[in-house]
């Protein structure tokens, strides 16, 4: 955003960090300060931007401990007095980013001071597609490229790891001596930048190699016959990364509200893994480590934050400015107990329910395990194969995108004949008129030609009244 600004704003612009004003020395950073103003006051107008602005700008402590950091409260004080003092009228417009606007000052924040704060959180799916457009514009690219899939393909993805995805396909396809980048490459460079490297020469035990191929199957078979749970998109049991065995991928759809049996069936979802594991096996695994950690962390926000368990009410234990080093909690020693119990209820029950699924489709878990194991990878089209279609009728971010995308451009198109419309009306009008003119010109040109001479002025006097 500052780089738009400096490229469209024609005035001087200063730019620095917010780590530039600390130092070793006592008092150089106020002296910065007061230095950095004093030469954007000379070029005004201007802009100054400060990138990190919270090195200088977290909050003061309310009781000062003795060796306390008094260089960084005179740098801000220096700061918060050439923003709003006296001098108020310089033409000097600052611009501040931080990644932590929790942590900064009150006074910082006042009007007079920062004015406008401008969350600029990730792309959504039409964000995404605009930006993959943008990147891929000097690209070779093959003709089935579909820049609407990739951006539902990619949720959560900021901008840089967009441009990383089509630099990472542009890099598989020169490998391959290929000589135009097509979806293949694309899909391919999209997993390596959420699981990692691809490490097909790492060694695993064919035992293991079984576990994670039941444990990735009972994630995507209760998936499949979960309604609210996200569609897969693809599995894979081939070594990503640094820890990850083997992952399942899925196409999440862009929603801000979840409700009570929503969140279940994510849960479900992802105790599959463990549940096929006992099931097949009789025995657990150390690999739900991270399945057991989502699992838990929205079992606990259900029953604390967003007041979804009858027990314990509609009641939110939720404190945004509370440290994550705070020892204190928001409830009683009783409600901590009561949540806990109520936390292990609701997981033992998405648990037990879990297995009961993959119990009753064991036939598909042991389908789709073997064909991993032959396979390594199934897509979504493989999965519909072996197990058959889905039997919940969800359209996906990418149907609504492409559907919403298509009306609009039907709306476009009959906008535009609309107009056509009008046009081929007024023209006719236009042409009616014109004619209806021309008729009465040529019917007053025959009035005059069809006078007699007698009727003519040939009157010498009168013809000298005229030409006076």
């Amino acid at each position: 955003l500052a780089k738009a600004v400096a490229g469209e704003a024609a005035v001087p612009f200063f730019t620095l960090s917010g780590s530039d004003f600390v130092e070793m020395f006592v008092g150089v950073g106020a002296a910065r300060v007061r230095d950095l103003f004093k030469q954007a006051k000379e070029k005004a107008p201007c802009i100054v931007f400060i990138d990190e602005i919270d090195a200088i700008g977290r909050s003061r402590a309310r009781g000062q401990m003795p060796g306390g950091n008094d260089e960084r409260e005179n740098t801000l004080n220096s700061l918060l007095v050439e923003m709003d003092g006296f001098s108020t009228d310089s033409g000097v417009i600052i611009l501040a980013a931080t990644n932590r606007p929790d942590v900064l000052d009150a006074a910082l924040l006042r009007p007079g001071r920062f004015d406008r704060q401008i969350s600029i959180d990730k792309p959504d799916i039409v964000g995404r597609n605009a930006i993959f457009k943008v990147h891929m514009k000097p690209l070779k690219l093959a003709k089935d490229i579909d820049s609407k899939k990739l951006a539902a393909a990619t949720p959560g993805f900021a901008g840089a790891e967009i441009a990383n995805v089509c630099n990472e396909a542009a890099l598989i396809a020169a490998r391959a001596d290929k000589k135009a980048i097509d979806m293949d490459d694309f899909h391919s460079a999209i997993d390596r930048v959420i699981g990692g490297l691809e490490k097909k020469n790492k060694i695993i035990s064919p035992e293991e190699k079984k576990i994670v191929a039941y444990h990735e199957a009972g994630h995507a078979v209760a998936g499949w016959f979960l309604e609210h749970a996200d569609p897969l998109v693809k599995v894979s049991i081939v070594p990503r990364g640094v820890a990850a065995l083997g992952y399942a991928q899925y196409l999440p759809k862009e929603q801000l509200l979840y409700q009570t049996d929503q969140l279940e069936d994510d849960m479900c979802m992802a105790l599959g893994g463990r549940a096929a594991e006992e099931i097949i096996f009789g025995k657990i695994s150390t690999g739900a480590l991270s399945d057991l950690e989502r699992v838990t962390k929205v079992a606990y926000n259900i029953v604390s934050i967003y007041g979804m368990n009858d027990k314990i009410g509609n009641v939110s234990f939720y404190d945004p400015k509370q440290s994550e080093y705070s020892f204190g909690k928001p409830y009683s020693e009783a409600t901590a107990e009561i949540i806990d119990q109520e936390v292990k209820k609701i997981i033992e029950a998405a648990y037990k329910r879990t297995k009961d699924l993959l119990m009753h489709h064991k036939e598909h878990l042991e389908v789709l395990a073997q064909q991993l194991l032959k396979r390594e990878v199934i897509y979504q089209a493989d999965l519909e194969k072996l197990i058959g279609k889905r039997p919940f009728e969800t359209q996906t971010t990418y149907d609504a995108f492409v559907n919403t995308a298509d009306e609009e451009e039907k709306e476009g198109l009959e906008e535009k004949e609309v107009v056509k419309e009008e046009k081929v009306d007024t023209d006719k009008k236009e042409e009616v008129k014109s004619k209806g003119v021309d008729s009465v010109k040529e019917g007053e040109a025959e009035v005059e030609d069809d006078q007699p001479e007698s009727k003519k002025t040939t009157d010498p006097e009168i013809e000298t009244k005229e030409s006076v």
